[in-house]
């Protein structure tokens, strides 16, 4: 049977997407994208910025803008930090789950990394709206990283 790549291992891929929201768990995804990186291949950092319909889509967000600026800045140090070349993309978009495929989509990514907190709504564990989306809509395989969730005096696991 033909080896497909005599470089790439079976569980790595050679082009990764890694979302990136500014959150704790960023650091530990990025880890991780970076570890699911082909040694050949390329790491993809993207932060969305979601613009209210409200606003222009083009609308100039300073500082919303320069925290982006920022979180992208860590992503491309910890990518340094495993030998892995890497671009960074701060997109403005409407919704972040629809950005997300189309970034990589166009980007030719072979999967997608994504954090994801541990947060709770009305009691319940609860994914958001951009998980789902981006599950059900990327045409690339997707890993999801979940936190650890809290454990507290009040809660039963």
């Amino acid at each position: 049977m033909a080896d497909r790549d005599a470089h790439a291992h079976p569980t790595t891929s050679r082009k990764v997407m890694v979302a990136v929201g500014g959150q704790e768990i960023d650091a530990e995804t990025v880890r991780l994208a970076c570890r699911m990186t082909d040694p050949q291949g390329r790491l993809y950092g993207v932060h969305i910025i979601e613009v209210n319909r409200s606003l222009p889509l083009g609308a100039v967000l300073d500082d919303v803008v320069e925290r982006g600026e920022k979180i992208l800045d860590e992503v491309e140090k910890l990518a340094a930090a495993s030998q892995l070349p890497v671009e960074t993309e701060l997109v403005q978009a409407r919704d972040t789950g629809p950005a997300l495929v189309d970034e990589a989509v166009e980007w030719g990514a072979d999967l997608i990394v994504m954090g994801l907190p541990y947060k709770r709504r009305f009691g319940e564990f609860n994914l958001g709206k951009t998980v789902p989306y981006v599950l059900k809509n990327a045409n690339c395989r997707v890993m999801l990283f979940r936190e650890h969730r809290e454990h507290r005096d009040d809660e039963t696991p």
